[in-house]
């Protein structure tokens, strides 16, 4: 027991405190809620993915420190997706690192990218390691709030140029974004693109929903973009696109310089990690396009399976057009606090969402919406759907 009145958490990250999804994932084992909230799929992803893994611990592929940059292997096969997918060229030796997920990536990217003081865009709401990791860099993080309409929640790009000033270092995009699910237009890419250039901004921008995009969006990576490549650090996740989450596998491309900043410090994180898995995941990227057409559909009716439970029990939905999240505005159902909704909602009806606030620093602007995962089993959905219907009542 320390005898200073200094506190132990450093200021930069008091603020944070315990996230909202460990609170959520207790409150729902407590209960035995069908948890919504985190968003991992309950189910594993395809068996020769899982295969190749088991295949790589038995050879002895990786159970020994992989190389800092990654796994020759893993880094060819993120360049050729990236060439088959976008058509964008990286030297896998120069151009692609790997990381411990995606969190590591962008913790690395802004460690290495921003000096204290400089100023961080983020659209609001944002994934919550978001702010931490800018706090953690000595970064300033200054929010652009994406606002509903009838289709979902959009950009005001008026306020996104005005947003930047002398001070700005660093646009952090994500898109498809989480936790709203919006897919950036090839119109405000072009012009988030057009700003970057003018005003010599760097970009790190969060992809790791790349191929879960549905309806008529389409992901366009912003570095295919004039002026984008030498300015854009780019960041996907073996996570979200093959469903295991638990082997904490992402990766950065970028220029040679940039990449070469972010390997710097993430070297000091957790220098290498997921050894056997990265040869599973290099398999995985080599999957042919039917596997992602596949797993898109199969997404896309879980979409529309909870979105329908969900307008039946009352709430106001915003249809995602790209992730594994919905939105919802929960006013139609009298409520207007989505923390206190979200912690009687297991109680209520047996079911786990995390509030919108949590994603927000102007937390006014995000407490009516809530936020669900459709990244689980058909028959759960429908328990779920089956539940939440008692809100109707």
């Amino acid at each position: 027991m320390t005898s200073s009145a200094r506190p132990l958490l450093n200021r930069r990250l008091a603020e944070f405190g315990t996230t909202i999804f460990a609170e959520m994932s207790a409150l729902a084992l407590q209960t035995g809620s069908i948890n919504l909230g985190q968003g991992f799929p309950d189910t594993d992803g395809p068996d020769e993915v899982r295969e190749a893994a088991v295949r790589a611990l038995r050879d002895g592929h990786g159970n020994q420190y992989p190389p800092g940059p990654g796994i020759p292997e893993l880094r060819g096969a993120v360049a050729a997706h990236q060439r088959r997918r976008y058509g964008l060229s990286y030297d896998p030796d120069r151009e692609v690192l790997v990381t411990a997920g995606a969190t590591e990536a962008i913790a690395a990217s802004l460690l290495a990218l921003l000096e204290p003081g400089d100023e961080v865009i983020a659209f609001e709401p944002y994934y919550d390691s978001y702010a931490a990791c800018i706090a953690m860099a000595g970064g300033t993080r200054v929010p652009v709030t994406l606002r509903p309409d009838d289709d979902g929640f959009r950009l005001n790009l008026d306020e996104l140029r005005d947003a930047v000033t002398d001070r700005t270092r660093l646009l952090l995009i994500n898109s498809p974004h989480n936790p709203t699910g919006t897919v950036l237009t090839r119109e405000e890419l072009t012009a988030i693109a057009e700003l970057a250039v003018e005003r010599d901004l760097l970009v790190v921008t969060d992809e790791v929903y790349e191929h879960l995009v549905f309806d008529d969006a389409e992901h366009l990576p912003l570095a295919t973009f004039p002026g984008m490549r030498e300015r854009t650090v780019t960041i996907g996740s073996a996570g979200k696109s093959f469903s295991f989450t638990g082997w904490k596998v992402g990766w950065v491309t970028g220029a040679p310089d940039l990449v070469a900043a972010v390997r710097s410090a993430k070297q000091f994180l957790t220098y290498v990690a997921s050894g056997p898995f990265q040869y599973a995941v290099a398999e995985a990227l080599r999957l042919p396009d039917s596997y992602f057409a596949d797993f898109r559909a199969d997404m896309l009716a879980k979409r529309d399976l909870l979105a329908g439970g969900l307008e039946q029990a009352g709430f106001k939905v915003f249809r995602p057009a790209g992730t594994y999240f919905i939105t919802t505005d929960i006013r139609p159902l009298g409520e207007s606090d989505g923390f206190t909704f979200c912690r009687a909602l297991p109680e209520r009806c047996g079911v786990v969402a995390i509030p919108n606030a949590v994603f927000y620093d102007h937390r006014e602007q995000g407490a009516p919406f809530v936020r669900f995962a459709f990244c689980k089993r058909t028959g759960v959905l429908e328990e779920a759907a089956s539940r939440l219907k008692t809100l109707a009542a």
